[in-house]
């Protein structure tokens, strides 16, 4: 681990991840390290969220030195998930019993599943709203 901070970014959609870490990956004062997907790639136990590692310019005495952060891009459905799976998993030392791996697993497909949903219906709302828009017109 050479990272000196870390940052937690909550989001309320899946797409709202993507744009902040276009919009982080564009900044010209941020060097982006490394990037993992666990939204398209999740990990074996469903965890799901988009981490990337920047170098970011911190003003010292000496001069200015690029340190390393790591970013964690989150929905609000993710990291319901991801905080009880913690907690649950490791502050009890729970046992890594096949049924408990099993359920946090469906769980996290379940919180997948509606994150989907609901930016679905944001959309279609949206898509509402605008055709009401032009009728009102």
């Amino acid at each position: 681990m050479d990272d000196i901070a870390g940052v937690r970014v909550i989001c309320k959609f899946i797409d709202d991840i993507y744009m902040l870490a276009e919009k982080l990956s564009a900044q010209d004062d941020l060097v982006v390290v490394e990037i993992n997907d666990y939204i398209k790639n999740p990990k074996p136990n469903g965890y799901r969220s988009y981490h990337m590692v920047v170098e970011v310019p911190v003003l010292f005495a000496e001069g200015k030195e690029y340190v390393r952060v790591e970013i964690q891009i989150r929905t609000v459905a993710m990291d319901f998930w991801a905080s009880l799976e913690h907690d649950i998993k490791y502050k009890k030392d729970s046992c890594e019993c096949e049924d408990i791996v099993e359920e946090l697993k469906s769980c996290a497909d379940t919180v997948a599943a509606a994150d989907q949903r609901m930016m679905e219906l944001r959309d279609k709302v949206s898509q509402k709203h605008l055709q009401y828009q032009q009728n009102a017109w």
